[in-house]
């Protein structure tokens, strides 16, 4: 029996949640691949976490060895911010973020879709979900923007390392692990956590139809997720902006914060122990 096309539009509906799962879960793979592969930066980021978790074993073959006849070009720094190396930057930091993000968002994202086709009706076709997964992710992007050009501050006066990407103070590590601390217990954060943790309620409440609405409820939801999560994010400088195990360890911080039950404990249980250890930074 011929299936018309109505019954062809049911059945590809009922599976929109399943192609949105599977489109996101692609996305994530292929970011986490750039990621891994070093994001362009000239080394791959299992080296990169390498150097970043275990300094003194990067230094140990070094010593005492005659290095006057050795081309080091390849493991220098670059030599300045051009305009190719701040899209490399900008291009790893929002990478970075699709990676972390984006799998905490898809609940919500399903639920726009699900909202989508109760309000406009079958007769719309399908939800437009990448619209919408677009709008969140260039607020990202423009937060990408400004952690470049704090990367380059930081380097510039040598807080941070060109080689590892990472704090090479103390004191610097120690005011962004308590600061995100105690941004995880503001006023603030809480407000944006809820808006994050209760999608439905902020979908009722902002809701726009169309591909345009879904692009600015996208982008509503991104910059919430900002409010929620950027002093984390910053913890990056502190482990080394591509060390894997920290990019790992933020992205099930986050998701555990939104998603989970009891996402508000882990995110109080997370401002406790980032409080310690900065605390703990300062002394040892």
């Amino acid at each position: 029996m011929a299936v018309t096309d109505e019954e062809g539009l049911a059945r590809l509906l009922k599976r929109d949640g399943a192609i949105t799962v599977l489109g996101v879960a692609a996305l994530c793979a292929l970011a986490w691949l750039y990621v891994a592969t070093g994001a362009g930066m000239g080394h791959s980021a299992w080296d990169m976490t390498t150097l970043s978790l275990f300094p003194h074993k990067a230094a140990a073959p070094m010593a005492g060895m005659d290095m006057s006849g050795m081309d080091m070009s390849g493991m220098a720094p670059p030599a300045g911010w051009g305009p190719a190396r701040w899209a490399l930057v900008v291009a790893m930091w929002w990478t970075m973020m699709v990676a972390m993000m984006a799998p905490s968002a898809t609940p919500t994202v399903l639920l726009y879709g699900r909202v989508h086709r109760h309000a406009q009706g079958r007769a719309e076709g399908l939800a437009p979900t990448a619209a919408f997964l677009a709008g969140y992710l260039l607020v990202w992007l423009g937060f990408s923007v400004a952690a470049a050009g704090l990367q380059w501050a930081l380097e510039r006066i040598g807080l941070v390392s060109a080689s590892t990407l990472g704090s090479q103070s103390r004191w610097l590590s120690a005011a962004i692990l308590i600061g995100a601390g105690l941004y995880q217990l503001s006023p603030l954060q809480r407000v944006c956590l809820n808006h994050c943790r209760s999608p439905a309620t902020f979908l009722s409440r902002h809701w726009r139809p169309g591909a345009a609405g879904a692009v600015r409820l996208g982008g509503l939801h991104g910059a919430y997720c900002v409010g929620c999560c950027w002093l984390l994010m910053a913890l990056l400088f502190v482990g080394g902006v591509m060390n894997l195990a920290w990019i790992a360890a933020l992205t099930l911080l986050v998701m555990a914060e939104k998603v989970f039950p009891g996402g508000r404990w882990v995110a109080m249980a997370g401002a406790i122990l980032l409080l310690a250890w900065g605390a703990a930074t300062l002394v040892v």
